[in-house]
């Protein structure tokens, strides 16, 4: 039998997954491929599964087919949970790693998973409602699955505690501050990943200054020194930054004021409209996902895109200043892996900073497309937060 770990990424339309081979007091394999791997997408709508073995065989079934739009996370990782189970091919799973979005002030590292820790982290679900519920409905549902196994929390906000203070405040009264009310940044993991790879890509420059664009349904950019997070986009919660599918990036305060004070908008139809219905589909009026919007002829599609982009230039070359430079760009994350149109629209405003693009190889999706005499180079790298999830797990269980 194979010892395993088993990893679940709960997003808010998705659940990732993953099961990796567990090596004890040995060099850690979670790079190599999972024994088992997975998605199930369109959660809220008609959920569907897509899964490999280790073998590359798809594992794909109209199992699904009993669930809808009703259907909720905590349903589906029962599903998911008994599924695996019956595609056990000789591996028995030893524990259980997470990825949690926000750990706030008082989880910096992965973190042994309690009921007490549990609630602790439900009391950030404000700050982080997309993604902290469905997080937190994960671990619990395990819970209940086996008792005994051990459950290990990733948090998002973990990689941004390398930053200054001032990076990190809010011109608020200290008091809140003091409060907690800070900026904690995300898609920690994602970043991770990255830092891990870059030396395998840029050399001796992966200690330099980087920013990283992870651009996907959520987004964020991440400026890099010595491959550590100087400053980032997302702040106090994952609504602030970039432009997002749902989710409307940085908003003057005032708006939200008016809103509720000119409109008579509820807190909560104010908190439905930010994370729900902004972002690509608000400007659009169309989708959420940018390759529907790539394909259609509706000028407030192209609008969104434009304004997607602009907002993407403009976040970058702020983050610029943080580094006093830059040396190297890396796109990540769903459009950033995939858009070609969106990694060129950027780029293309980011002459001045000396960026060059090699449009043929940046068609090509390859990992370089800058130009060879580009003053700053520019990669695409895929992420793997999953990774990043098991080979944490299998070092705290190690040293427990």
């Amino acid at each position: 039998m194979i010892d395993a770990v088993l990893v679940i990424n709960a997003g808010s339309s998705s659940i990732k997954f993953a099961l990796y081979s567990l090596v004890i007091n040995k060099t850690s394999n979670a790079k190599e491929k999972p024994l088992l791997g997975g998605k199930i997408v369109d959660i809220g709508q008609c959920p569907k599964l897509y899964a490999l073995d280790a073998n590359d065989i798809d594992l794909t079934k109209n199992d699904l087919d009993v669930f809808n739009d009703q259907t909720t996370h905590e349903d589906l990782i029962q599903w998911l949970l008994d599924w695996i189970s019956c595609h056990n091919h000789g591996y028995t799973i030893k524990g259980v790693g997470h990825r949690v979005v926000h750990g706030g002030r008082d989880f910096l590292t992965a973190t042994k998973l309690t009921i007490s820790v549990v609630t602790q982290l439900k009391e950030l679900i404000p700050l982080a409602p997309l993604h902290q519920p469905h997080n937190l409905s994960a671990i619990e549902a395990i819970f209940n699955w086996a008792p005994k196994l051990p459950q290990i929390a990733c948090f998002d906000t973990s990689f941004h505690h390398t930053q200054s203070t001032l990076a990190q405040l809010f011109a608020l009264p200290r008091e809140y501050s003091d409060k907690g009310i800070i900026r904690y940044g995300f898609h920690g993991l994602s970043y991770q990943y990255i830092t891990s790879c870059l030396p395998e890509y840029l050399g001796t420059l992966s200690e330099g200054r980087v920013i990283v664009a992870h651009l996907g349904n959520g987004a964020s950019m991440c400026a890099l020194k010595h491959r550590q997070s100087v400053a980032t986009t997302m702040g106090f919660t994952a609504l602030d930054g970039l432009m997002m599918g749902q989710r409307c990036g940085s908003l003057d305060a005032g708006v939200v004021i008016h809103l509720l004070r000119c409109y008579k908008m509820s807190i909560e139809e104010v908190e439905h409209m930010l994370y729900h219905k902004s972002g690509l589909l608000g400007v659009s009026g169309i989708s959420n996902n940018m390759q529907v919007l790539q394909q259609s002829n509706d000028p407030h599609a192209q609008q969104a895109i434009d304004l997607f982009c602009y907002r993407s230039a403009r976040e970058l070359a702020s983050l610029v200043s943080t580094l006093n430079g830059l040396d190297a760009i890396v796109f990540t994350a769903g459009i950033g892996e995939n858009s070609a149109q969106i990694r060129e629209q950027i780029c293309a405003q980011l002459t001045w900073l000396g960026v060059t693009l090699d449009l043929k190889e940046n068609r090509k999706h390859n990992t370089v497309i800058s130009q060879v005499n580009s003053n700053i180079k520019v990669l695409v790298i895929p992420t793997n937060e999953e990774v990043v999830i098991a080979e944490a797990t299998q070092k705290l269980l190690a040293s427990q």
